[in-house]
């Protein structure tokens, strides 16, 4: 499991390097353009919107990330079965690879990270995270869609990424999951509680259940590291309880 002391270190690394070329009103202000982007206009998601510019890019690896890592270690520590030794892990649109950091950390022995996403700077993100919580790991670009996935069973986890996909990408990703569950993998989809944040959930959730899967919601209340509780504050937001909801497929 990985110790808070590694977290910590985590965000603390992320505060020097991303505020040493801006400022906490200009991260703050980039937070609610971030938020407003999440809620009120999802479909910009797939352009790349969530990413677009420095300020964006601090707020997103400040705020969102360590709190995709508290909810994803919460999951992973109360799924059954989500901590059972897999020989690989792949994070895909892994971001700046805290969700996957996070399922890694609940393993008693962390299997080998691979983190796909199709961002350049998410992708060396991604690569800083893993480093720094001592994982073997590579992050590399590419289409979750149609990335290739080790012939062994995996664990596979697409955290808060479906959305931005196409419609059809999005599908023949299910179509993936679903075989890698019947020879033996493991899935894990996550994505926020919100009922209009992905209209296709109700559809991934009866093809999971059908397949012998599960859904679960999520809720958790964690100790937020202080820089996110000031960016929380500042950005007129309310993260007291963090929650999420998963898919969970394990053959």
């Amino acid at each position: 499991m990985t110790s808070r002391a590694a977290f910590d270190r985590w965000v603390t690394a992320l505060e020097s390097r991303h505020f040493a070329e801006l400022t906490f009103p200009e991260v703050s202000r980039a937070l609610r353009a971030l938020s407003s982007t999440y809620v009120e206009r999802r479909g910009k998601l797939a352009e790349g919107a969530a990413l677009a510019g420095a300020g964006k890019r601090a707020a997103f690896a400040l705020f969102y990330a360590p709190l995709h890592y508290l909810l994803i270690e919460h999951i992973a520590t109360h799924l059954p079965g989500a901590s059972a030794r897999v020989p690989s892990l792949v994070d895909l649109g892994c971001g700046t690879g805290a969700a996957g950091a996070a399922w890694a950390g609940a393993f008693d022995t962390p299997p080998p990270i691979v983190g796909i996403d199709r961002h350049p700077w998410a992708v060396a993100e991604a690569a800083a995270t893993y480093r720094l919580f001592g994982f073997a790991a590579t992050a590399r670009r590419g289409d979750i869609a149609t990335a290739r996935l080790p012939d062994a069973p995996a664990a596979l986890l697409a955290a808060f990424t479906l959305n931005e996909l196409a419609d059809a990408a999005r599908e023949t990703l299910m179509e993936r999951f679903l075989e890698r569950g019947r020879r033996g993998g493991r899935v894990l989809v996550v994505e926020p509680l919100a009922g209009g944040a992905a209209p296709w959930w109700k559809r991934w959730q009866s093809a999971f259940e059908a397949a012998g899967g599960r859904a679960d919601e999520w809720r958790t209340r964690a100790e937020l590291p202080p820089i996110v509780q000031k960016l929380d504050r500042a950005a007129g937001l309310d993260h007291r309880e963090i929650t999420g909801r998963s898919l969970w497929l394990a053959g």
